[in-house]
């Protein structure tokens, strides 16, 4: 009974779309269809006035041509299906390619002269892609570039598909919704690799060693060391017990903390510019540090990333700086309790160390 329900709303789903696609066509005259027009309704009136047979068959063949017109761009507009392909990852200010996808379903007739526009909030999001002939029951495909000015969501909610087909006398269009949500990243950019293991402005590092973890250095056998740490082939060497010093594997966390508040009623947009930047700045360094190998978390004032590694903990990052907000009132930090790692200040200010050490205590 539901599969019959959910079918039924489909069919009448479908039927309304169709409804809408025939009420939605648009038709705009060519600087060369004015023109035509204007020559027809001329020699009609002369016909009229005259009654000269000769005028009302030029008249009857022009009519014959605005008639013909409408009708072949009618079956040009006729079962068509547009989709677009969307990049997995978009950056701000970085062209990108979204393939346009144009299916005739038509089960004979081709499809002549076809521009598709991809529309978001009713305007065109770049150029048209231009279709020369779309056979029967036949699919091709083309790509435009964009490059989005802002990163955050981004809706595109359908397309405008129009001929000028076969005459170029008027532009018939129709309009095919089709949302899709598009999530742009702040923009990347690569940052100068810190020198020796600094890690950059804002930045604090000491490097704590462990009895696991990469290798660092040897050094002489003091009173107190753990005997299992010996390394025994080089204390045969050296003709004296040396030690294995190796990195603290928590020395290989880093946490991004992004002072993401808005200060003041309002921001001129030098201001907006500087968030912008900070926000870039965050995705920049994660981008760096998940590359070199560490495990890296994102905090906010209003949420945080668990430290992890790998590109699916960039994409986790990426994904929650391009939905970042600037609020107005001052939050703690959301960190988690008892961080061990490194931290990273990244804001519009001058890093306030109290601060960031008191929000990474809280929970």
């Amino acid at each position: 009974m539901a599969a019959t329900t959910s079918s039924k709303a489909n069919s009448k789903h479908k039927k309304k779309a169709r409804t809408m696609s025939r009420r939605g066509r648009r038709l705009r005259f060519t600087r060369e269809g004015k023109y035509f027009v204007a020559l027809t309704l001329a020699i009609g009136f002369a016909a009229v006035n005259t009654g000269n047979n000769l005028l009302y068959l030029v008249l009857g063949m022009l009519l014959t041509l605005i008639v013909g017109s409408g009708v072949l761009s009618e079956v040009a507009l006729y079962k068509l299906e547009v989709s677009r392909q969307v990049p997995e990852r978009i950056f701000c200010g970085q062209p990108v390619l979204i393939g346009i996808a144009l299916t005739n379903n038509k089960k004979r007739q081709a499809s002549f002269s076809i521009e598709v526009e991809d529309m978001q909030l009713h305007e065109p999001l770049d150029k048209k892609c231009y279709f020369l002939k779309v056979p029967a029951a036949r699919t091709q495909q083309t790509s435009y570039r964009h490059a989005f000015t802002r990163r955050g969501r981004y809706v595109l909610t359908g397309f405008q598909i129009s001929t000028k087909f076969p005459f170029a006398l008027f532009r018939k269009s129709r309009q095919q919704r089709a949302d899709t949500e598009v999530l742009v990243y702040p923009a990347v950019y690569p940052i100068t690799p810190p020198a020796g293991r600094g890690l950059g402005i804002g930045e604090r590092r000491s490097l704590r060693l462990g009895r696991r973890g990469e290798f660092v250095a040897l050094r002489e056998y003091r009173d107190g060391d753990d005997p299992g740490d010996i390394y025994w082939r080089k204390s045969a060497h050296t003709g004296r017990p040396v030690v294995r010093q190796n990195e603290d594997p928590a020395a290989r966390q880093i946490a991004i903390f992004l002072d993401n508040c808005q200060r003041g009623e309002m921001l001129a947009p030098s201001d907006l510019d500087r968030q912008e930047e900070a926000v870039s700045r965050a995705a920049s360094l994660a981008a760096y540090y998940i590359g070199a190998g560490y495990l890296v978390a994102l905090v906010t004032r209003e949420s945080a990333v668990k430290a992890a590694a790998g590109a699916a903990q960039l994409d986790r990052i990426l994904r929650a700086l391009a939905l970042v907000e600037f609020p107005r009132d001052e939050k703690p930090y959301v960190t988690p309790a008892h961080w061990a790692g490194e931290t990273v200040y990244v804001g519009v200010r001058p890093a306030p160390n109290a601060d960031v050490e008191d929000g990474a205590k809280a929970a």
